[in-house]
């Protein structure tokens, strides 16, 4: 059985994060062992940063207040005035020219519908979780974007608007996606502060992902003191040559 705990361990060791790793799964029945959320919340991507400490099985009543979020994960049970709120919604984002139609024809959605989902630590959870998502700094997220590109074959998607169509878009996808968030989401959750991008990874491809992300990270640390070497030899008005700077890093 795959040691989460310490894959967990070992992508918050190489990135420095300061916010653990969150797991997002799936379900049409959810785990006996989980404990469901007891109340809605504002919208569905609180249930990120709460992942991040606990885990919590939700369901569409528990996202009744967000019509978006209920749409891009395609939410089975959704509450009967579901269609009428995500209409208001669209339309009043519509009137601000903040979405076209285009750009609603086009966001990413759930192929499938499920009727749970649940959030939690990655080091808690016991088998492979759907998408995982992490919350990276800009120098983090150059790491992420590299090992990403070696495991997938190209570089990343990098999306905007809004944050949780970055989860049906890593599912439907199955790969490596970065989203710059919304501002609905960067005002729900204090974890997106206006230095964090957020990453999504597909569960499955997630150990090499993160052998990736432990060999770049070293490298990076390695390179910047290389580069850092030559920056001061050059300050002081030397011209050294790359065999130089590297014997100085030794």
């Amino acid at each position: 059985m795959t040691d989460f705990a310490a894959i967990s361990h070992r992508a918050e060791t190489a990135l420095g994060l300061t916010t653990p790793p969150v797991a997002v799964s799936f379900f049409d029945e959810p785990p006996k062992n989980v404990a469901m959320a007891s109340t809605p919340v504002p919208a569905g991507c609180s249930f990120w940063e709460i992942g991040a400490k606990t885990t919590v099985a939700t369901s569409a009543e528990h996202h009744a207040l967000c019509s978006i979020g209920i749409h891009t994960h395609n939410l089975a049970d959704a509450p009967s005035g579901q269609p009428r709120e995500l209409e208001s919604a669209l339309a009043a984002m519509q009137g601000l020219d903040y979405v076209r139609p285009a750009e609603i024809a086009a966001l990413p959605v759930m192929t499938k519908s499920n009727k749970h989902v649940v959030y939690g630590p990655l080091s808690a959870v016991t088998s492979v979780p759907d998408v995982v998502l992490l919350f990276a700094r800009a120098s983090q997220s150059l790491i992420i974007s590299e090992a990403s590109a070696r495991v997938d074959g190209g570089a990343p998607l990098a999306m905007g608007r809004p944050a949780c169509a970055l989860i049906p878009q890593v599912l439907n996808s199955s790969r490596c996606v970065s989203s710059l968030g919304c501002c609905g989401a960067r005002a729900y959750l204090d974890v997106m502060s206006d230095d964090i991008a957020l990453w999504g990874l597909p569960g499955e491809k997630l150990d090499s992902y993160v052998a990736e992300i432990e060999i770049l990270a070293n490298a990076n640390s390695v390179l910047a003191q290389f580069h850092q070497i030559r920056k001061a030899a050059v300050e002081s008005g030397e011209s050294p040559t790359v065999e130089q700077s590297l014997a100085k890093l030794g």
